[in-house]
This record gives structure tokens, C-alpha cells and sequence, in this order.
């Protein structure tokens, strides 16, 4: 028999809100990772070229606003909760507003459609800790499934490239680059998970989806420490071998590993990408994020549907299949590693 639940939680990265907020949000990101400090304050600039306010939480506040208006005319008629992992709202005090109203189990919407320790098993991680500062009282939660390939996922990413691409003029639109751009993970984070595997059919699907032929996956917003083998090619050195080559004089960069415009979004790809586009002579399109898309807040709902559900429809699209409810004891598992590149 399906379980009940008493409400949703969105559960998310969080963002600083203000100049005040940057470093203290990136020592909370960073704490425990051997990142240079200045690597950090590089960071922190990035933050305070937009006032210091990430776009992320006024982009999470919509996204609720919009679940709820769904929830209300469809049904199941949950409240929602928001707790973010590195800024308020915090999980443990979205989980304890949730225990004084009465919330015994819930279920959990990340906002990360692929599967790797950042994206899953760390929020997982952060829910436990959350329940354990919380006490006896903490609902009980159960995550949504990953959600790369639904089709409520795929279709409005195939919807937007069209828009997109309709904006090249059709005698150089075969030949221009779409380049699926999403967030650099370590290798020894990628070994043991199937993110890359995810990310390539998810851009394969909306590439085909539009009728593209031309298209390649690349990474951005590393990190890390520089001897830490990252996932590549990194977007901007993509663009400017290609450029090298002679094979490159229009660009549309589609961000399908972000649901909102995160400052990762808006710096790495908004001004950095497009500054070197700019001195390069070519021309860039960006393709926008999914954010509120009528089709993607459906999905939220599908999801939630299909896990009430007896006999669940679970939707997706491609060679894949639908990802597990309930991820394995070692499901993107991360260890640390030194490693050389091969």
C-alpha cells in the first residue's frame, strides 16, 4: 500500500541575500572541502558583481508559489516547506517549523534532476542531520526520484533550444554548436555515479527533440583544488579551441544541468562565457532555465502523484528508464581521492 504524507519539502542549495551574507554562505558551502581561501574570495567576487544577492532563493520562493497554486487546483492538496542546505531557509528549521505544525512524514523534491553525491546523496545526508538536530519530533522523509529523463523535464528543454535555434538564421542553423552546459563534478565523484551517463542522454533527447544534430557536453564552475581531476571540457576553453579550429562562429549554450539561474548561471556563463564570446567574434546564444515552466511544475506534481500512488505510471523518456525511489546503501557514494588524469 502506497504511504501517506503530510506535506512537501523542497529542499535546495540556498543562496546569500545580501553583501553581508556572501562569505559567511561560502564558508558554509566550503566547510570541510580543501578549497584554496582564495579560490573563495575569487568566488565571493562573482557574488558581489550582483549586489551580492544570488538569484537563487527569489527564484525557489516562485517555484513554491507556483506548486502551491498547482497542488491547490490538482491536488494532492500538501503544504509545502522549503529548507536549503547552505542558507536560510535552513533544513533544520524547516523541519522543526514542520514538527510544531504537525507534520509526521513528508515527501522531498531536490532540486537536481541527475544523480551524483552533490545532487543526492548530500542532501539526503543534510535531511538526516537535520532530523537528528531536530529530535524525536522530526517528520519522517522520503525523497522524489531523480528526474532527468521525465518527460515534463525533457519537453520544456526541447521547447526552449527550438526557441532558441528559431533565432539563428537558416542558413548557418545546422552548423551552429549547442553545448549542454551543467556543473563540474571530481572525477572520483563522477566514478560513482551516473551523472555523466544521465546528463548525455538528457542532452541527447532535447537535441534530438529539436531536430539538432550538431551538440556536445561541456562542464563549468569547478572548484575545487587545482591538483583534483574535475570533469571537462570546462565551457569557456571549449569555445575557445573550437574558435582555434575554425570551427565555431555561432554558439547556443543551453544550461540543462540548472533548474534557475543560479550565479553560476548568470557569472560563469552570462558574463564570463559571454565576454570571451564577445572578443572572440562569436556569437552566443543562451538558452533560458527551466524555473516556473508551466510543464516542469506539472511534473512536481507527477512525481508526487506516482509516489502515492498503488500502481504508479512512472514516466520517462529514452534508453534509460525511470530512476529508483529508494537509492541503494552505496548509490553515489564519494571519497575523496588524489588521482591523475589518464
Amino acid at each position: 500500500m502506497a504511504t501517506t504524507y503530510d506535506a512537501l519539502l523542497l529542499v535546495s542549495f540556498g543562496g546569500p541575500e545580501g553583501p553581508d551574507d556572501v562569505l559567511p554562505f561560502l564558508e558554509n558551502v566550503l566547510r570541510g572541502r580543501n578549497v584554496p581561501r582564495e579560490r573563495m574570495l575569487e568566488v565571493a567576487e562573482h557574488y558581489r558583481h550582483f549586489g551580492g544577492v544570488s538569484p537563487l532563493n527569489a527564484q525557489n520562493r516562485a517555484l513554491v508559489a507556483a506548486l502551491e497554486k498547482e497542488l491547490a487546483e490538482h491536488g494532492p492538496p500538501l503544504p509545502i516547506y522549503w529548507g536549503n542546505r547552505n542558507w536560510a531557509p535552513l533544513l533544520p528549521d524547516a523541519l522543526r517549523q514542520m514538527a510544531a505544525d504537525g507534520v509526521r512524514r513528508a515527501l522531498a523534491f531536490f532540486t537536481s534532476a541527475f544523480s551524483s553525491y552533490s545532487g543526492c546523496r548530500q542532501y539526503r545526508e543534510d535531511v538526516a542531520r537535520a532530523q537528528a538536530e531536530v529530535g524525536p519530533t522530526a517528520p519522517a522523509v522520503d525523497k522524489l526520484r531523480v528526474f532527468f529523463n521525465h518527460p515534463g523535464f525533457i519537453e520544456p528543454q526541447i521547447e526552449m533550444l527550438a526557441a532558441s535555434l528559431a533565432r539563428v538564421p537558416a542558413e548557418r542553423r545546422a552548423e551552429t554548436l549547442v553545448l549542454f552546459s551543467a556543473h563540474s563534478i571530481p572525477l572520483a565523484m563522477a566514478d560513482n555515479c551516473r551523472y555523466v551517463e544521465q546528463l548525455r542522454e538528457a542532452s541527447r533527447l532535447v537535441a534530438e527533440g529539436a531536430g539538432h544534430e550538431r551538440w556536445e557536453v561541456v562542464y563549468q564552475s569547478r572548484s575545487g583544488p587545482r591538483h583534483q581531476p574535475w570533469l571537462e571540457p570546462d565551457v569557456c576553453a571549449r569555445i575557445e579551441e573550437l574558435h582555434a579550429a575554425g570551427q565555431l562562429q555561432e554558439v547556443i549554450i543551453h544550461p540543462i544541468g540548472f533548474l534557475s539561474d543560479h550565479i553560476e548561471v548568470v557569472y560563469d556563463l552570462d558574463t564570463e562565457a559571454r565576454a570571451l564570446c564577445d572578443r572572440l567574434g562569436v556569437k552566443l546564444h543562451r538558452v533560458p532555465t527551466i524555473g516556473t515552466h508551466p510543464r516542469f511544475v506539472k511534473m512536481i506534481r507527477e512525481l508526487i502523484e506516482e509516489h502515492l500512488s498503488d500502481n504508479p505510471v512512472r514516466l520517462a523518456v529514452g534508453s534509460l528508464g525511470a530512476s529508483h525511489d529508494v537509492c541503494p546503501e552505496d548509490c553515489c557514494l564519494y571519497v575523496p581521492v588524489k588521482r591523475t588524469m589518464s
